[in-house]
């Protein structure tokens, strides 16, 4: 019974698990660059079932009588990183990456370093810098030096060709850090969606369209339909958790009375 208890319980957290997750993609539907997440869950190790009612010579014996499931929990957090739809905005600081790669932004402050990105709807700060919304400053290699530094438009006009090579004023100035990763799965969400990971492939070839966005990936009917799903899973956990407490609460009572 208590042994129920538990399974239903496991449920529970893991649904509510799951509904967090849903949630937050529907959040990021407008989100530029968004890539949703998925949970999954693994079973916990069945456990066997034992009774020690048989006594031979004054010993019990133990009777292996099957297995029980000890129900689910969380076993991991993924993401979806299937392509969003690409959409033309007409303004020179967007831009959006086709299929593999990222974008490289650098986050100023104490022990600074580089993150990645999908969202390339940048800007020029006061200090001419382009820079992502959360003020990050977006790298690129500047074709005079060859350093790879922040790109600094000042008040000139940009222009972009489909790899990521920049003029400004029509005259060539950088090239963006575009990066790639063997393994995606080894990227980890830092918010303000960016990405912290090892090991960036640099010079792969990435295709870049300039004055457009990524939308994201997120598809709302489908996030609402699992929504659905997970909701009804978790009410009906927490009606076996709402009988298992009945019945243990009726027992209790009952043996009482007999006593």
């Amino acid at each position: 019974m208590v042994r129920s208890f538990y399974t239903a319980v496991n449920g529970m957290l893991t649904q509510a698990a799951k509904q967090d997750v849903i949630s937050n993609n529907l959040a990021n539907i407008d989100t530029v660059g968004f890539k949703g997440d998925g949970l999954y869950s693994r079973s916990f190790n069945d456990v066997y079932i034992q009774d020690y009612a048989k006594v031979v010579n004054g010993i019990p014996q133990k009777t292996l009588l099957g297995t029980l499931s000890l129900g689910q929990q969380v076993d991991e957090t993924s993401t979806d990183f299937t392509g969003g739809e690409i959409s033309s905005t007409g303004k020179s600081t967007d831009f959006a990456i086709e299929g593999r790669g990222f974008f490289t932004v650098y986050r100023d402050g104490v022990g600074g370093k580089n993150y990645y990105t999908r969202d390339g709807h940048f800007h020029v700060n006061i200090d001419g810098y382009l820079v992502d919304d959360s003020g990050d400053y977006v790298m690129g290699k500047n074709v005079n030096t060859g350093s790879d530094e922040r790109i600094k438009v000042g008040n000139g006009k940009i222009t972009s060709d489909s790899y990521g090579n920049i003029s400004i004023d029509g005259a060539a100035a950088y090239k963006l850090d575009l990066v790639d990763f063997n393994d995606y799965n080894s990227l980890k969400k830092v918010g303000d969606n960016l990405y912290d990971g090892q090991n960036p492939i640099q010079g792969a070839q990435i295709v870049v369209q300039n004055q457009c966005l990524e939308k994201s990936n997120v598809n709302p009917l489908t996030a609402i339909t699992n929504m659905m799903a997970t909701m009804r899973n978790f009410e009906s956990d927490q009606k076996v958790v709402k009988s298992i407490d009945e019945t243990v609460g009726k027992t209790v009572n009952d043996v009482g009375k007999v006593g």
